[in-house]
């Protein structure tokens, strides 16, 4: 049996692990969120709110892992090599599967055309 010692130490450590997961998950879903955008804007034309939200929401994520892990590979690749790095990541390993479940998606009309850009 383990000692309370090496039980708190063990917790500290899975605790500071998990903080830093989160840390580096806040940033990559900022990072997330600008590439989604970037992405409805230059690829659809419109302002495609329910769109993005399917490309960045965590039950989107689940289908690559744990959505705060997905989340923090994308901060460290951001903070590790830069935005271009990230969004390059970005367009290898989220780009397919949300391409991948759009097309099994029935087609209507998502968007008002209200909110198609000039």
């Amino acid at each position: 049996m383990k000692s309370a010692a090496s039980r708190t130490g063990s917790t500290t450590a899975k605790d500071a692990r998990r903080r830093r997961i989160l840390e580096e998950a806040w940033i990559g879903d900022a990072v997330l969120s600008l590439w989604a955008r970037r992405y409805v804007l230059r690829e659809v034309g419109v302002l495609d709110a329910p769109r993005f939200e399917r490309m960045t929401s965590n039950q989107f994520l689940v289908a690559l892992g744990d959505p705060s892990e997905v989340e923090a590979q994308i901060g460290r690749t951001y903070e590790d090599s830069g935005l271009e790095a990230a969004f390059a990541w970005l367009d290898t390993h989220i780009l397919p599967l949300h391409l991948k479940q759009e097309a099994k998606r029935p087609r209507k009309r998502d968007v008002p055309l209200r909110n198609r850009l000039p």
